[in-house]
């Protein structure tokens, strides 16, 4: 339609109007119509007591984490002020919460974690014992998410089932299996950063596959969590005398386990359990070399790099590899004490690098 308001016919002899004369007068009716508030619309308000503004913010900077964010994140949460050691077990309890529900970030938060155990104050114990840290009560959290799932089964309880369908059901089951998952890994990145001995770590690990109790098939979902945890933390547990008799017993345990028969003559654990096992001990056979499908949370200089070899091997004609090959449980590079300087504030910062070199003296004397 031509512009300035001049009628066309519409098909029929009818005279049709333009898009700009069929306007009302009068301009814009919409402006002259005022939106009014709601009754019952959101105000930001005064916060109604310090735990709830703790909580808030905390949860305000989690939800903004990522890999090339870490220190600035810490930052913000230190500020916070955390003046007790019950605001203290909020921060803790928010951190746990998050990684365990986002176990595709579990590496950012225990990250985060190595730099707010030394910019976190510490607090006095009511008893006159060792003080109250971050990694002290870190460690507690973690224990109790251990010890809090069942070792015979992850069976829901009566008030979980409580009018609930089978799909329902299916799902919790799914979620709480999840979670124990997550809280393996979680918990081996945490040893990868110092903050866990070898000696829990092997307590924890024979404890899984029972090593104590040879006669008793531990749960499949306790063989998957131990699986999970060797494939965090192999490599490096290996490499240290104590580590390496820890990983040798395990999977020692975990192949007797695979190719074990109950009364009935069939095989103890399912099909999905065996091939578990047998990849966690053909990754250790291969140097804990694995090819992954499931891509990590990656800092913006990694995509970039991954890009310029997807382009590069398509150019040339290659496959684009569809998978990528990692080192299971190496510890992360600004931890390596052959790391340069220069590579530690490329990928971390200056910041981040200067705040963690007090650990690295630690780290090499215990490869050693």
């Amino acid at each position: 339609p031509e512009l300035g308001g001049e009628q066309k016919d519409a098909g029929d002899g009818t005279p049709q109007d333009s898009w700009r004369s069929s306007r009302p007068a009068g301009g814009n009716s919409s402006a002259s119509a005022m939106l009014t508030t709601s009754a019952n619309a959101y105000k930001m308000g005064a916060p109604k007591d310090r735990i709830t503004e703790l909580k808030r913010q905390v949860q305000s900077q989690l939800n903004k984490i990522a890999p090339d964010n870490i220190v600035v994140i810490a930052e913000k949460i230190v500020e916070t002020n955390v003046a007790s050691t019950e605001e203290l077990e909020i921060v803790i309890a928010l951190v746990m919460k998050k990684a365990l529900g986002e176990p595709h970030y579990c590496e950012t938060y225990a990250d985060l974690v190595f730099k707010l155990k030394g910019d976190m104050p510490e607090f006095p114990a009511p008893d006159g014992g060792k003080p109250k840290s971050f990694k002290s009560t870190l460690l507690n959290v973690c224990q109790n998410e251990f010890e809090s799932i069942s070792q015979e089964s992850l069976a829901l309880t009566d008030e979980e089932t409580l009018g609930k369908d089978k799909e329902e059901l299916d799902f919790l089951l799914s979620k709480k299996k999840q979670r124990c998952l997550a809280n393996m890994k979680f918990i081996g990145h945490l040893y990868l950063r110092q903050l866990l001995s070898a000696k829990v770590i092997g307590s924890v690990s024979r404890e899984l596959v029972s090593c104590e109790d040879v006669g008793e098939f531990p749960a499949e979902h306790a063989l998957e969590c131990a699986c999970e945890l060797l494939l965090a933390i192999g490599f490096t547990l290996e490499t240290l005398p104590t580590g390496l008799q820890v990983v040798q017993q395990v999977c020692s345990r975990l192949y007797e386990l695979k190719i074990a028969k109950n009364a009935e003559g069939k095989s103890a654990f399912c099909k999905r359990v065996q091939f578990m096992i047998q990849d966690l001990l053909d990754t250790r056979a291969a140097g804990w070399s694995k090819k992954s499908f499931k891509s990590s949370a990656k800092t913006k200089d990694e995509i970039r790099m991954e890009q310029v070899r997807d382009i590069t091997a398509r150019q040339s004609g290659a496959e684009t590899p569809s998978a990528e090959f990692t080192v299971a449980g190496q510890r992360p590079m600004y931890l390596s004490p052959m790391t340069s300087a220069p590579e530690c504030l490329q990928r971390l910062g200056a910041d981040r690098f200067q705040s963690m070199t007090s650990e690295v003296g630690g780290i090499a004397a215990e490869q050693k």
